[in-house]
This record gives structure tokens, C-alpha cells and sequence, in this order.
């Protein structure tokens, strides 16, 4: 694993950094990059924008690991109101939201029953909510609830991660009953045995992954809409080049890319006809989610440094 990768995952993992970094001004000026504003307005501000612009967009709210009931009703709650925003402002945006933000780290059957909630309000208000994919350690639990929560609303998509072994097994388990797969690379730390550690490998299998996914956008014909999650320009060229030989058209598949990052990319997929949406984090919670962006290509963190100095 690249030096400064790891560096950065294992910063994302300090809770004496959460705590006292965000607290100095240029930590808060180096994250503006990656989100409109900590607030759930600024975010829903900038889907409308985005919408303007023929762009779709998918909203979180940053924090993860939940330590409290209270806190997992809280979070249930936050949702719930942000969907009656959605609805409100008519914006064709998503939810996307991690389990152990909803409490899984508490109780699993509590977690399932806020998660049926959201995805009920969800379809309620047209706006499709994903399950997003935490650390290896939690793929099982997240299978679980996310098949107990599609059984009743087919509104509902999954994560999955190309750098995870047992990934290409669960897609293929998953193409059976779901037509909602947002494949990415994966951000948090892991163990050889769970998880492939270089660049080329990880890529190698993304591709892989992504043909499947394509397979399946060619055979089934209602429905099924895969989300390729990367700000790869490679991979994007490659996943347009198949997608052209297999005769799939660009209304078939999506893009889906970080706020921020890759933004002339963004433009330039947007403007050729490919469907794209923008994922929006917003919220407090801000530095472990920070620093795994950062990590996924540590040549940003020269960028923001000089964002940084010259603000």
C-alpha cells in the first residue's frame, strides 16, 4: 500500500485528530474543497444547482459509528426531515446513508427497523436511497439488512467495494434480486486477507466488476440501472469503450463522483450525455470521511496545501 495512503487511513482512524483538527480555520478552509457547507441547506442548495446543469445528486450526512440509542434516533429523524426538504424543493436527488450511523454497532434489529422507516419515507418522497459499504467487518451485517430492507421497497441500493475478495462472490448472489449496484473502489484500511492492497489490483478488479455489472444493464430490460463510482479517467474510458461494443446506450449506466473532485471531468462526462450524479456530504462529522477522500489519491493533499496557503 502507497506510504501516504496509509498515513492517511490511519490518521482517518485517530479520535484525538477528529476531535482538535477541525477546530483550526485552515482545516476548515482545506475542507471546503470536498463540501458546500456543514449544513443540511448548503447541500440541497447546491443539488439544485447541480440540477440546472442536467446533474444529478446524492446527499449524506457525514458520522459513522454511533455510540447511543438517542443518537440513532436523531440521525433516523435527520433523514426523515431531509426527504420532506427533497420533496419540497423537487431536486432529483438520493440518500445514501452507512448502518452504523442508524446504530448497527447497538442492535441490528433496531437498525433494520430505522433503515425500513427511511426507505419508506424515501420512496414516499421519489427520492431512492443507497446503503453505502463500511469496513470489511460489517459486510455481512449490511447484506442483511439491506435484502430485508428491499424485500419491501424496491427503492433501495447497495455498495459495493472492488478491493474487498469476497466482493465479486456477493455480486454475483446480488445481480439475482437487485437492480440497484453502486461499485467503488473502497477507502478504509484492511487486511491482506480481507482486502487487495495495490493500485493495479484494485483497478484490475474494478474493471472486472464493472463488466458484470454491464452484462447485467445488457440483459435486463427493466429496471436495472448500475452506478460506476470513480473519478478514474481510465477507468471511466474503459467502462464507455465496453459499454459501446456491447451495444448498452449511455441512458443505461451512471457515473457517480465526489463533490469537488474531478470537476472538469464531471462537466465533460455531463456534456457528452452520460448520466452523472454528485455526491454531497455535509454535517459536523467531517475528518475521518476527509481523510479517506484524501487518501484515495494522496496527490490532492498537495492541492489543498496550496488551497490552503493561498486563502
Amino acid at each position: 500500500m502507497n506510504l501516504m495512503r496509509s498515513v492517511l487511513l490511519k490518521a482517518a482512524d485517530s479520535k484525538w485528530l477528529a476531535h482538535n483538527l477541525p477546530r483550526f480555520a485552515f482545516s476548515r478552509r482545506a475542507v471546503r474543497r470536498f463540501m458546500p457547507g456543514e449544513e443540511l441547506d448548503d447541500a440541497l442548495s447546491e443539488c439544485g444547482q447541480l440540477a440546472g446543469r442536467g446533474i444529478g445528486s446524492v446527499i449524506t450526512r457525514l458520522g459513522e459509528n454511533i455510540t447511543s440509542v438517542s443518537e440513532a434516533h436523531a440521525v433516523r429523524d435527520h433523514y426523515l426531515e431531509a426527504l420532506n426538504d427533497i420533496a419540497r424543493r423537487s431536486v432529483p436527488t438520493h440518500l445514501s446513508v452507512k448502518l452504523t450511523q442508524l446504530g448497527l454497532d447497538i442492535s441490528l434489529e433496531e437498525t433494520a427497523t430505522h433503515m425500513h422507516a427511511i426507505a419508506a419515507a424515501s420512496a414516499e418522497a421519489g427520492a431512492p436511497v443507497w446503503i453505502d459499504m463500511e469496513s470489511s467487518r460489517y459486510v455481512d451485517t449490511t447484506l442483511e439488512i439491506f435484502r430485508r430492507t428491499r424485500a419491501q421497497h424496491e427503492n433501495v441500493g447497495l455498495c459495493v467495494q472492488a478491493y474487498l475478495h469476497r466482493t465479486a462472490d456477493d455480486l454475483g448472489d446480488l445481480l439475482q434480486t437487485t437492480t440497484a449496484l453502486r461499485l467503488v473502489k473502497g477507502a478504509y484500511k484492511e487486511a491482506p486477507d480481507a482486502a487487495l492492497q495495490s493500485k493495479k489490483q484494485v483497478d484490475a478488479n474494478y474493471l472486472n466488476l464493472a463488466l458484470q455489472l454491464l452484462e447485467a444493464a445488457r440483459t435486463r430490460t427493466v429496471g436495472y440501472m448500475p452506478a460506476f463510482a470513480t473519478h478514474d479517467a481510465n477507468l471511466i474510458a474503459l467502462i464507455n469503450t465496453h459499454a459501446q461494443e456491447m451495444g448498452i446506450p449511455r441512458d443505461r449506466y451512471e457515473f457517480q463522483m465526489l463533490y469537488g473532485i474531478q470537476t472538469s471531468l464531471q462537466q465533460k462526462l455531463a456534456a457528452d450525455g452520460y448520466r452523472l450524479r454528485v455526491l454531497i456530504s455535509y454535517g459536523s462529522a467531517w475528518f475521518a470521511w476527509y481523510m479517506r477522500r484524501l487518501a484515495e489519491r494522496p496527490a490532492n493533499v498537495w492541492f489543498v496545501a496550496k488551497s490552503v496557503l493561498r486563502s
